[in-house]
């Protein structure tokens, strides 16, 4: 009895331990549930509840300086699927074969999301226009897959004007992060914050009724506005592309800048490419060479390269040696330290002795005597070695450091090259007389385009070396400016009175010199021409040219570089005459008065006279006295039309003409070829077609210039009376190195 007692004892211990064991086991997994993965299971457990669909941020509008588009965001949209929702095969390859046609994506890429049963999101294709769109909803619909098939809002990065401005603005991945340009440098500013869509499920994960949603808007990114004009943008792009179309040249490069500011008002670079495309290469010509390739490692290798190169801004991010651009930088030198004047002299014989070389003059036979401003004018390459040795090494040296040139100018654009001690330019301690003599007409050291045309603007502003920059300021959704980005003097290199005597002496290059291609009637351009050897390559060159206008009251300057233009390789030959086409439209653009002489006056285009109605005799006497000749088109008494209309701008001693029947009112002409031509066989060939000449470029009373270039094409046939623009320029004297 005991015994049984006992034992029922033991049992009930056990049991109880037991039960005790099992709670404390319980309660071990309830806190390990609880503490340890709490936060684990609570995220899962929300995963199931809550459907959370982020709402992408409109990125922030880039415009230029007068508030046109130049980069925007633009709605689009995304198709994605829940797999967890397909539930027969069917319905899988249906799926499949529907969205592979009509989002051009690969049958294999769908049916490899559409598989996966146990997820509940699956990315197609993003960015979608509207129509397709459509074509999704439609397919929707049609097959009964909503909830399966769906369709979220997207942004896409849009360049209205393709690859205008490219290596400033940059471009966007499909991610919409910026990869280069502003949108690079500024994509935290342009990034907007994400909104999102909070909806609660059922126990069969199906969305819940409204009121159990929550959506917290995207907020868009911040604008920006440029210094970038638009207008002149395209200016400066359309001489680019005339250029290298006509010298057959590497690359091309172009700055216009305000010169009281350093703001960038154009900036271009070609070839480039096109933001909206920018994996496609653009240069046929590369293109081309990298087709050839027939290893595929080498081809992807080169494809990439190229794609880097032409996304690649060399207006900052690539060095040349100015050549004699730089005499500029020599004689201000000089000047300063109060060393040399106007009537300093100098004899040229064809070449100077320095240390154990000869240096030598572009003109072999010498310039004979000279004095300082026939320097620059006639860019002596002994005359400015004479000039550098006065001014001396140190003191060379500090006017070196001084006008920027050891350093980066600190534009707000991505990739701006540092000048590098020992590689791009000398050290201080290594900067000997040979050294200063190369420097003294731009040899044996490198600059940027954006370090150049930012030394000579100082000279153009009476002496202030300032902060180039492209951003003018940050503004919101509404207009509100957030942050405005101000003007920045550095230092002041030079006096007002030394740059005052260095315009004087730039603008009688421009008049009589070697720069004598960027002459713009009326309007004082002032400037330097450059030619230089590229290091290690035989035969190849740069031509440059850089400089500003109005030469009295400067506003603007520009820089013109053709990298191994082909032929011709000269910079008053090759560059000047770009620099000159982006003058004569950019400065009346600005709405900048011109002051003619009376050489200049005699040459200018004048209004057409208004004598539609009168009789013929009347219109051709009115027509006349105005200065332009006569070409009467019927036999009728009276004038019923004209060409060009009244009030029409055309050349002075241009044609005007005069239509008297009814059924002969508009006749063509066909356009000469006015390649080769003087001013004066232009204009003859123009009046014997009944048509009008606009004379463009070089000094427009000079018998040694000829035509090179035509507003419309030899042969094309226009209404009599039409206006051709001809461009003009010289070969003589414009030679500014030893070429």
């Amino acid at each position: 009895m005991n015994n049984q007692k006992l034992l029922s004892s033991r049992g009930l211990i056990i049991l109880a331990l037991f039960i005790v064991a099992g709670f404390v086991a319980l309660s071990g997994r309830l806190a390990y549930l609880q503490i340890v993965k709490g936060e684990e299971y609570k995220a899962k457990a929300e995963a199931q509840q809550l459907s959370d669909t982020v709402i992408k941020a409109q990125r922030g509008t880039i415009y230029d300086r007068n508030m046109k588009v130049l980069a925007q965001s633009a709605s689009v949209w995304l198709v994605y699927i829940d797999p967890s929702k397909i539930k027969t095969d069917a319905t899988k390859q249906l799926i499949v074969d529907g969205l592979s046609q009509i989002l051009e994506v690969s049958p294999e890429t769908v049916k490899k999301k559409a598989d996966r049963s146990h997820v509940g999101y699956e990315l197609i294709r993003g960015q979608i226009e509207k129509p397709v769109m459509e074509e999704v909803l439609k397919f929707i619909k049609d097959n009964k897959l909503t909830g399966v098939v769906n369709i979220d809002p997207d942004t896409k990065r849009y360049y209205p004007y393709s690859g205008f401005a490219a290596t400033v603005l940059g471009f966007t991945g499909k991610d919409d992060i910026g990869r280069a340009g502003l949108e690079f440098l500024y994509n935290d500013t342009l990034t907007g914050t994400a909104g999102r869509v909070v909806t609660a499920k059922d126990g069969r994960l199906e969305a819940m009724p409204n009121q159990y949603e929550s959506t917290y808007d995207a907020i868009p990114g911040t604008n920006l506005v440029l210094t970038i004009d638009e207008v002149i943008q395209y200016y400066l792009e359309s001489v680019l592309n005339h250029s290298i179309s006509e010298t057959n040249a590497k690359n091309v490069y172009g700055i216009v800048m305000d010169v009281k500011t350093s703001a960038i008002l154009a900036m271009a670079n070609l070839p480039d490419f096109d933001p909206n495309n920018p994996d496609i290469i653009l240069d046929e010509k590369v293109k081309q060479e990298i087709e050839k390739i027939e290893n595929e490692e080498e081809k992807s290798k080169a494809l990439l390269n190229a794609k880097y190169a032409q996304w690649r801004n060399r207006t900052i991010s690539d060095s040349y040696e100015p050549g004699s651009v730089f005499k500029v930088i020599t004689v201000a030198s000089a000047l300063e330290e109060g060393l040399v004047n106007g009537n300093f002299g100098y004899t040229c014989t064809g070449s100077i002795a320095v240390a154990d070389r000869i240096i030598r003059c572009w003109k072999h036979g010498g310039h004979g005597p000279q004095r300082l401003p026939d320097l620059l004018k006639n860019s002596c390459n002994p005359f400015a070695v004479t000039i550098a040795k006065l001014v001396g090494t140190e003191k060379y040296y500090e006017y070196f450091e001084a006008f920027g040139l050891t350093e980066k100018t600190g534009i707000d654009l991505p990739g701006e090259a540092a000048p590098a001690e020992g590689v791009t330019y000398h050290s201080k301690k290594g900067f000997g007389i040979s050294q200063l003599s190369s420097y003294a007409f731009g040899q044996s050291f490198q600059v940027t385009p954006i370090q150049m045309i930012t030394a000579i603007s100082a000279v153009a502003n009476g002496g202030k070396l300032m902060q180039p920059y492209v951003v003018a300021k940050e503004i919101d959704a509404e207009g509100k400016v957030i942050r405005e980005f101000t003007p920045t003097v550095k230092r002041q290199v030079i006096s007002e009175k030394t740059a005052s005597v260095l315009r004087g002496y730039l603008e009688d290059v421009v008049k009589t010199g070697t720069g004598k291609n960027a002459y713009v009637a009326g309007y004082h351009v002032a400037g330097k021409t450059g030619t230089s050897q590229k290091l290690g390559k035989e035969g190849a060159y740069v031509a440059s040219f850089v400089g500003f206008a109005p030469a009295n009251d400067p506003q603007i300057a520009v820089l013109i570089a053709v990298d191994e233009p082909v032929g011709e390789h000269g910079g008053g030959g090759v560059a000047a005459p770009v620099a000159g086409e982006v003058f004569d439209q950019v400065l009346p653009y600005l709405n900048i008065e011109p002051s003619y002489s009376d050489t200049e006056l005699s040459l200018l285009v004048s209004h057409a006279p208004n004598v539609v109605s009168k009789n013929i005799n009347e219109a051709k006497n009115q027509v006349s006295q105005a200065g332009f000749t006569v070409r009467v088109i019927g036999s009728g008494d009276t004038v019923i039309a004209q060409s060009p209309e009244a009030d029409r701008v055309i050349p002075k001693k241009g044609v005007v003409v005069l239509y008297t029947e009814a059924n002969n009112t508009s006749q063509e002409a066909v356009v000469p070829d006015f390649k080769g031509m003087t001013v004066s066989a232009a204009n003859k060939a123009a009046i014997n077609n009944g048509l009008n000449v606009k004379i463009a470029g070089s000094s427009l009373n000079s018998g040694e210039v000829f035509a090179y270039r035509q507003s419309i094409a030899a042969g094309e046939k226009v209404p009599l009376g039409t206006v051709v623009t001809v461009y003009f320029k010289s070969n003589v004297d414009v030679a500014d190195s030893n070429e």
